[in-house]
């Protein structure tokens, strides 16, 4: 597994790191058992990932207790990046946000605490808080960086402007929002602007929330607690639409000898070196197919027929709820 570097502040993780979140929380409560987590964390680590994504959100909580447990005795050469800012009132599609000077506060001492660290690689925002100006929270964050409890700070699903605004108050190394073959909105400003200001890329959801791995073809493919079920992009016509685009790109894989799944990730890889994508799994299977969509390389045709089959704004219906579309791009 090669590296790549996000920001000029000197973080440097594996080229595919690992989305925690689906081990504890969201696709379904009847996932993987810890001890399942667990082996599954371990072995991303033995195959070379160096990058693991968890968030307080998740679970609530169990995910950074997860992780911690996971990481007992192989803390050194990971880089452990967790977020605050979301808060949740026990239901799943019902949230807020905090992004108040003591709530970043408690809420890095409460992360160090599940996670059994004494430092946090790469602290997010994860999710901008429109009642706090953004000079206020990434003033409490560069506090933790003074302290020794955080090395790196990030943000997550912020506005270019707001980008703009906290890079001054402290450099910010890595900025994580969805993006996708079936979501390409940060094409348009994110990226651009990043770049400009030399910040890291780091892709949530890099597989369309696993509808880019081709396994749903029916919304009963789904368990019955899980949260895609309410997902719009799931919903009725525009998920017959979604999969009409799915079934070009299984065709364009099987031409290629990959899978779905490699393809998405290698096109999302090609995007630059400084884009880091963290697709998750319960599947010790496919922790291993995503991770050898490293050696997948996509020629000049191939970018364009993919380009055909799946352009920006193909994806039919919004990435969340309307409530949760409210605390995006903030």
């Amino acid at each position: 597994m090669k590296t790549r570097r996000m920001g000029e502040q000197g973080l440097e993780v594996s080229e595919l790191g690992l989305g925690c979140m689906g081990l504890s929380d969201f696709y379904s409560t009847s996932g993987a058992t810890e001890s399942q987590g667990i082996a599954l964390i371990q072995r991303a680590l033995d195959l070379g990932v160096t990058f693991l994504d968890t968030a307080d959100v998740y679970g609530p909580h169990t995910n950074e207790r997860l992780v911690g447990k996971a990481l007992e005795g192989r803390r050194d050469g990971v880089i452990l990046a967790t977020k605050f800012g979301i808060v949740r009132d026990g239901q799943s599609t019902s949230r807020g946000v905090n992004g108040h000077p003591d709530y970043v506060r408690s809420c890095c001492e409460a992360s160090l605490r599940r996670l059994g660290v004494e430092r946090i690689d790469l602290y997010y925002q994860h999710r901008v808080d429109p009642k706090i100006p953004i000079e206020e929270t990434v003033g409490a964050m560069a506090g933790l960086v003074s302290q020794g409890k955080v090395r790196y700070l990030g943000l997550s699903e912020a506005a270019p402007a707001t980008i703009r605004r906290a890079h001054k108050v402290h450099p910010i190394s890595a900025l994580q929002t969805e993006y996708s073959l079936w979501s390409r909105d940060p094409e348009d400003e994110i990226l651009p602007t990043l770049r400009e200001l030399k910040i890291g890329f780091v892709p949530y959801s890099p597989l369309g929330r696993g509808f880019l791995a081709g396994r749903f073809r029916t919304v009963e493919d789904l368990a019955a607690d899980d949260w895609r079920r309410h997902s719009p992009r799931f919903q009725g016509e525009n998920f017959a639409k979604n999969l009409a685009v799915l079934d070009q790109i299984n065709k364009i894989a099987q031409r290629k000898g990959c899978t779905p799944s490699q393809l998405a990730l290698a096109w999302l890889l090609a995007q630059g070196p400084d884009v880091v994508p963290i697709p998750g799994t319960t599947s010790l299977q496919r922790l291993q197919e995503n991770l050898e969509s490293v050696d997948v390389r996509l020629s000049a045709a191939e970018f364009d027929i993919i380009e055909a089959a799946a352009p920006h704004g193909i994806a039919q219906g919004q990435r969340y709820h309307p409530n949760m579309m409210t605390l995006l791009n903030g």
